[in-house]
């Protein structure tokens, strides 16, 4: 007698509980364009326009939190040509924020070493975040030149010179003072983390912030990511068992 399973339901986002923060390592456009022999500025280019589907893709499903990692302190090692292109790029994505954004609830922040940046750079940086400041939505946190250790080692020189100043006590230190200090303050730990490009490692990315998040490793190139990848992520995402250290 032939016996028949059930067939398991598949699921979709409607029957899940989404994360409430999630980050992204924007990774693989210069291997996108090495693959179709195009210069690796194109693949950066392409990339943007991911990231402006998928952020709004993230805010329209109710995700209250996505943080992008597009320009890391380690990569103004690459050369000076395709710095500059994401540097262009950027500054053309703040340009359009302002305006293309002002119907949307999307709240813009910038988290990492602002110092770097030419003053209209800077001003950009501004008047998203002033702009959009009062607005209910999705808050997306865009990480350019950011680095996990570099924002670590600035939130201890930070604690330190209050201890110094009389202005916190040693044995007041603990781990919410450190949270506090954070680009991300006030923000909710990312619960998934996704890597596009199969590479199986952090890359000195919410280094602090992460140390419960799931990660899902996903071998799709970021240009080439799409909102089903995403849901994917999200599905496996919600069939894990997440203890925090506890049974």
């Amino acid at each position: 007698m032939a016996i028949f399973k059930k067939a398991e339901k598949k699921l979709t986002l409607n029957d899940i509980v989404l994360p409430e923060h999630i980050g992204i390592i924007m990774d693989g456009n210069g291997r996108w364009a090495k693959k179709r022999g195009l210069p690796r500025t194109a693949g950066h280019t392409v990339g943007a326009q991911t990231f402006r589907k998928i952020a709004r893709y993230c805010s329209d499903i109710g995700i209250k939190h996505l943080t992008v990692y597009a320009f890391s302190t380690e990569n103004w090692k690459r050369p000076k040509e395709e710095v500059d292109a994401i540097m262009k790029l950027f500054k053309e994505y703040m340009i359009e924020a302002i305006n293309d954004f002002q119907d949307d609830s999307i709240v813009v922040k910038f988290i990492g070493d602002r110092t770097v940046f030419p003053d209209d750079m800077l001003e950009l940086i501004e008047k998203n975040e002033h702009d959009s400041k009062d607005r209910t939505g999705m808050v997306l946190n865009i990480a350019m030149n950011y680095g996990g250790r570099d924002e670590i080692v600035n939130a201890v020189k930070t604690l330190a010179k209050d201890v110094k100043d009389g202005k916190v006590d040693v044995n007041d230190i603990d781990d919410k003072l450190l949270s506090d200090l954070m680009y991300t303050s006030g923000q909710p730990d990312p619960d998934l983390i996704i890597r596009p490009s199969g590479e199986y490692r952090t890359s000195n990315f919410l280094l602090w912030q992460s140390a419960y998040s799931e990660y899902c490793i996903m071998d799709v190139l970021w240009p080439d990511f799409k909102t089903e990848d995403l849901d994917k992520a999200l599905i496996e995402f919600a069939k894990r068992n997440r203890r925090f250290g506890g049974i």
